[in-house]
């Protein structure tokens, strides 16, 4: 009788356990289509604010002084509310945001998804917009976390975990930026491996919330890969030891970044205590100044790529632009400002990259086809030292690029450059960043 009476336990715990994880993967479809939707609608609203920056500082000094003034005044306004909305209503807002979702899964960080949802948007429209040398992916991934957790909260199912629902959005988040799903799913599980609760239906999760965003995407703004340029064929053989070379050199970047990265954030800590308008003014100036002069040097960075990738460059512009870029990028970021990393160090990595192709090619004439191959695999290394996430940056790398016969030369830079970044004492940018974040949250809360 004991054993007879079991078995109705037996199935109804698996029924249940059945029907929990098939509403999670229900949640997790529904995650992506709201996230694809939501960073749909970001692409495109920010496509023509950045469409009229750009005419506006085309056009700056063809009608007189108040030509040059106009550009001034759009970066200046466009920083000062951007940093108004998110010091006022959500601070934790202010940069990528991966950092908050790293704590937000191991619960130690708060996601308050009411205020974060509506000030990243709007805020972020407004920082990248101005011209600051920061990604939309960083917006995206945060929006994506905080949709997940929307979602959990507003169909009340407490027995369904937080965490699987957010890396989900996350995932999508990552995967609506770039037309990039799959590398959306391996940056949750790589580089929030520490955060991510692995198991079969939470992978699941993220696979579907990460494809539907994808799609979804796809079918409102743009189904081609982000960056546009040749497809490559394999290199040869016997130069694959040139990308050893340039994880190398990828390596010592990625130390640099982050360190400086860190630096500039401790520099800057002052002026978060000034007046918002004192920020915006001193940031919003410098930025419109050099983007009148060279559009180059600032935004996020689609246009330079392809101009990079098109030779429109000498070399020695082209080491100029990498220093300028690489110093205006702590600039952009420092402030408190919300934008992501991702795009501002791919674009690091594919100017280092051609610098590096051109000067080998010179040496090795043979074994060097095109220098844009070295584009590729600098986007690679450098994300792979910054976030210490060399499967991400490979499979970032490919998918924003379509150059799939790239893929040796790719693991054999990305793991040179996150391999030697470790040894060096590199921590992953974002860990370092959540660090920072909780010492400035308890310090926050002693003084209060």
């Amino acid at each position: 009788m004991i054993k007879l009476n079991a078995f109705p336990n037996e199935y109804q715990r698996s029924v249940y356990e059945n029907t929990r994880h098939f509403r999670l993967l229900f949640y997790a479809l529904l995650i992506g289509l709201i996230v694809g939707l939501v960073g749909s609608i970001f692409r495109i609203t920010l496509s023509y604010i950045e469409g009229f920056r750009i005419t506006l500082f085309e056009h700056a000094g063809n009608a007189g002084f108040i030509s040059w003034l106009w550009p001034v005044l759009f970066a200046i306004a466009g920083i000062s509310i951007a940093l108004f909305l998110v010091r006022k209503f959500a601070p934790e807002a202010a940069g990528s945001g991966v950092q908050e979702i790293e704590g937000a899964l191991d619960g130690i960080r708060p996601m308050r998804w009411k205020r974060v949802i509506p000030i990243k948007f709007i805020a972020s429209l407004f920082s990248l917009g101005s011209g600051l040398l920061l990604g939309r992916e960083g917006p995206t991934v945060q929006l994506g976390a905080n949709i997940g957790k929307m979602v959990k909260d507003t169909l009340g199912q407490s027995d369904i975990e937080n965490n699987p629902l957010v890396s989900a959005g996350a995932a999508a988040g990552l995967a609506s930026a770039f037309n990039a799903p799959f590398a959306g799913i391996i940056f949750v599980i790589e580089e929030m491996h520490g955060h991510f609760k692995f198991n079969f239906y939470s992978v699941a999760a993220i696979m579907i919330g990460a494809g539907t965003a994808d799609f979804i995407v796809r079918v409102m703004v743009e189904s081609k890969p982000i960056i546009q340029m040749m497809v490559f064929p394999s290199p040869d053989l016997l130069g694959l030891w040139l990308f050893i070379i340039l994880g190398l050199l990828c390596s010592v970047i990625g130390y640099l970044y982050n360190k400086l990265l860190i630096l500039s954030l401790d520099f800057f800590q002052f002026a978060l205590k000034m007046p918002v308008i004192y920020t915006g003014v001193f940031v919003g100036l410098v930025i419109a100044l050099i983007g009148i002069f060279s559009a180059d040097m600032i935004g996020g960075g689609y246009e330079t790529i392809t101009k990079v990738l098109d030779n429109s460059f000498p070399l020695s512009f082209l080491l100029f632009l990498f220093v300028a870029r690489m110093l205006l990028s702590f600039f952009s970021y420092s402030p408190g400002v919300p934008g992501g990393i991702f795009l501002p160090v791919l674009t690091l990595g594919v100017i280092l990259g051609v610098v590096f192709g051109i000067i080998m090619q010179n040496y090795f004439p043979n074994l060097i086809a095109h220098p844009g191959v070295f584009a590729i695999a600098g986007m690679a290394g450098i994300f792979a030292a910054t976030v210490r996430a060399p499967l991400t940056g490979l499979v970032l790398a490919v998918e924003m690029t379509s150059n799939y016969e790239l893929i040796l030369p790719l693991i054999i830079a990305t793991v040179t450059a996150s391999v030697f970044t470790t040894l060096f004492g590199n921590k992953p940018i974002y860990t370092t960043l959540l660090e920072r974040t909780l010492v400035k949250s308890k310090q926050e809360e002693q003084v209060e």
